[in-house]
């Protein structure tokens, strides 16, 4: 496990529980350093002082907030640390919420695990942790931390407790203007595309890989190694123009989707027109003249009655 990036404790009604936060994910993207394409040596951003117009260095660099035009106030990590704010060295839970009002809009990506630090912090630890697992329910916290306090939703996940930074509200913008107007779907589209989802629907997704992470660590390792790079595969399928008509795409997707699960598409409610048979041509052609006879019988029926009164 990653060592602690904070410590301090939970703070529950009047329970506390001591707990480190470590961080849940990490980064595995592939990362390139900036070079001169002359000689590729490395460039490197060196950070100077306007005022005496030298470099300087990490020690001698602070904060400083600009509260107007060429005045700066300098504030320091010591007095950062000193603010008194309850959630300095805890993460006090302020409410708890149903799990499915929480906007995935609001989580920040931001996840962090929380180890119980010492003996006398297991056993609240794992109440708390039980008690959520047994609700559809999640803490909402505050955290002050880097510099900023923090809105955190705490979850369980295999028993452990894990935080997740969210958003402020008024760090989430207006979506309202982004959706199209006066857009008309019919209830048939709806359906196919409920349909769709449906055939695409799973409940695990630990098999999807970065295949872009991949592609680019074999560009690599082939260049290290003097060769050249893999090329493109040209088996991939072209993306298609522009979608005349959507309900034949939604259809065609189902189809896609259900074949690729190893579902039998001939289940799949896809509401296609079928072709008709020679035998079902023919048969298409007596039926008509059949019920033309029938309706001259039918009409002959009430002339006769006519002529008998």
């Amino acid at each position: 496990m990653p060592r602690p990036l904070w410590s301090g404790a939970i703070s529950f009604g009047l329970v506390t529980i001591p707990v480190k936060l470590m961080s849940a994910t990490e980064d595995r993207s592939v990362r390139f350093h900036q070079v001169h394409t002359d000689d590729l040596g490395r460039v490197r951003v060196r950070k100077f002082c306007e005022a005496e117009g030298r470099e300087v260095s990490a020690g001698e660099i602070g904060k400083g907030f600009e509260v107007s035009k060429d005045t700066l106030v300098a504030v320091t990590d010591e007095e950062l640390e000193q603010m008194p704010l309850p959630t300095a060295k805890a993460i006090e839970i302020v409410a708890f919420v149903p799990a499915a009002s929480i906007d995935p809009v609001r989580l920040s990506g931001d996840s962090y695990f929380l180890q119980y630090d010492g003996p006398v912090a297991a056993k609240p630890y794992v109440l708390i942790a039980r008690a959520l697992a047994r609700n559809t329910k999640v803490a909402v916290a505050k955290l002050a931390w880097h510099g900023r306090e923090r809105l955190v939703l705490l979850r369980v996940r295999d028993g452990a407790l894990i935080a997740h930074v969210l958003k402020w509200d008024d760090e989430v913008r207006d979506p309202s203007e982004l959706a199209p107007k006066e857009t008309k779907v019919t209830d048939s589209e709806i359906d196919e595309a409920v349909q769709l989802i449906d055939s695409m629907t799973t409940d695990d997704i630990s098999g999807y890989q970065d295949e872009y992470r991949k592609a680019l660590e074999a560009v690599i390792e082939a260049k290290a190694e003097g060769r050249q790079p893999p090329k493109p595969s040209t088996e991939a399928e072209e993306p298609g123009g522009q979608v005349v008509d959507l309900m034949a795409a939604l259809q065609e997707s189902v189809r896609k989707a259900q074949a690729a699960r190893g579902e039998d598409a001939g289940e799949a409610e896809v509401h296609e027109m079928p072709k008709k048979t020679a035998a079902a041509r023919k048969a298409a052609k007596k039926t008509p003249a059949k019920k033309s006879a029938k309706k001259t019988a039918a009409a002959k029926k009430p002339a006769r009655r006519q002529r008998g009164a």
